[in-house]
């Protein structure tokens, strides 16, 4: 009998089965509405996206306000969208909580179940989505408890809001990146404070570049957090938005084509 015949005879294994289209979305779903159920459980992690704002805006509105810009109510228009990019940005804690879970084996768990490898990491990111609106929500609504007007009309603003909510997104996973390397959850969130501490202060945050130092003016106006402000502010005040807008959409696409790559390889690294 010949080696072709033989080879014939022979039963092949099964080949495995491709991929269930949609599949790694779907378990990014399933795993981003576990995180959301873990939020509303625990109230107390929604404490800092309602009351930093509130206080951001309280603090520079009525004690720096007089100074800044001699009239705290044109302060108020000014600070407001600022203020809601800087306290998405710096409420990022998705590096925290994953460092965490790993420490307590949660992640051990996901790796035993027949999902994609991103899709714990995926879940985890959009899951903060949450955290972004409510942090939109409050600025905005308390602003305008405290006076602060909408200059152009409801689609800019949501879109102004959506913009800083996707930053926060791609953002996110230079923490998530944090999260996989540092060893405490402790250390990540020390590290993700030295990061996020120069974006927001050394920005167009709290007062316009114009009167800064030329030195410092370079560094601000490169910073993505100034990028984005200027789109916020443009959106909800009116002015030219348009390259604004596209820088921050370029620092976006930046974040994601470098730190995902870079989370999702620390994150098999510790499999």
């Amino acid at each position: 009998m010949s080696t072709a015949t033989l080879t014939r005879n022979v039963p092949q294994a099964p080949l495995a089965s491709a991929p269930r289209p949609f599949a790694l979305v779907r378990h990014s779903a399933a795993l981003a509405k576990r995180s959301i159920i873990k939020l509303t459980r625990t109230p107390e992690a929604f404490i800092d996206v309602t009351l930093q704002p509130v206080i951001f805006l309280l603090m520079f509105v009525y004690i720096f306000g007089g100074a800044v810009a001699g009239d705290t109510h044109q302060y108020l228009q000014f600070l407001l969208p600022g203020v809601l990019a800087q306290s998405i940005v710096t409420t990022i804690t998705i590096g925290v909580n994953l460092n965490s879970d790993m420490e307590k084996g949660v992640f051990d768990r996901f790796r035993s179940l027949p999902i994609g490898r991103l899709a714990p990491l995926l879940g985890a990111v959009f899951a903060d989505v949450v955290r972004y609106a409510t942090i939109c929500v409050v600025t905005v609504g308390f602003g305008y408890v405290m006076g602060f007007r909408i200059q152009t009309n409801a689609m800019a603003a949501v879109s102004g809001c959506l913009l800083a909510i996707g930053f926060a997104i791609c953002l996110s996973w230079a923490s998530v990146y944090i999260g996989m390397k540092a060893r405490t959850s402790g250390a990540v969130q020390g590290i993700t404070f030295l990061v996020m501490l120069p974006l927001a202060f050394a920005s167009n945050v709290f007062v316009p570049i114009a009167t800064m130092p030329d030195w410092l003016q370079n560094f601000v106006s490169m910073n993505p957090l100034t990028q984005l402000v200027t789109s916020v502010r443009g959106l909800f005040l009116g002015g030219p938005v348009a390259e604004h807008v596209v820088w921050t959409l370029v620092w976006m696409v930046g974040l994601v084509v470098v730190f995902v790559p870079l989370a999702l390889r620390a994150y098999n690294r510790k499999a």
